[in-house]
């Protein structure tokens, strides 16, 4: 095993582990998109004018649709929260950022790519370590 392997799997233990606490912790259900991401939301100016694309909507855990909404995008997560109704849970957001990664990077593998490719999801993930 390579070192860096070796490197990616503490990372990727302590990510997985922070991502298990964060959907096994007890939680409100509300109604959520369930697929959430800047491409879907359409702002005119400042204003939301619509979102699209709700065919994963249903029961789900909002900070779920929270974390994939900022996912990418850090800078902007103070702003999102500011507009939430209820207390955020930053641990949680981060662990919702790393499960999503951890999946990307099993998909990425079972499809043929690299997801050691430098800039791919495995340094966007130990970005959050």
């Amino acid at each position: 095993m390579s070192i860096r392997h070796r490197r990616s799997g503490r990372a990727d233990a302590r990510n997985r582990q922070a991502a298990q606490a964060a959907a096994l912790r007890p939680w409100t259900p509300a109604f959520t998109h369930g697929g959430l991401q800047v491409a879907h939301v359409f702002v005119d100016g400042d204003k939301v004018t619509g979102i699209i694309d709700w065919s994963e909507a249903g029961q789900g855990d909002g900070l779920h649709d929270l974390a994939t909404f900022t996912l990418g995008h850090p800078e902007h997560l103070d702003d999102v929260i500011a507009g939430y109704s209820t207390d955020v849970d930053l641990d949680v957001i981060h662990a919702w950022w790393s499960l999503r990664s951890l999946l990307a990077i099993r998909w990425l593998a079972e499809h043929g790519f690299d997801p050691f490719a430098p800039g791919c999801e495995v340094d966007v993930l130990r970005s959050r370590v």
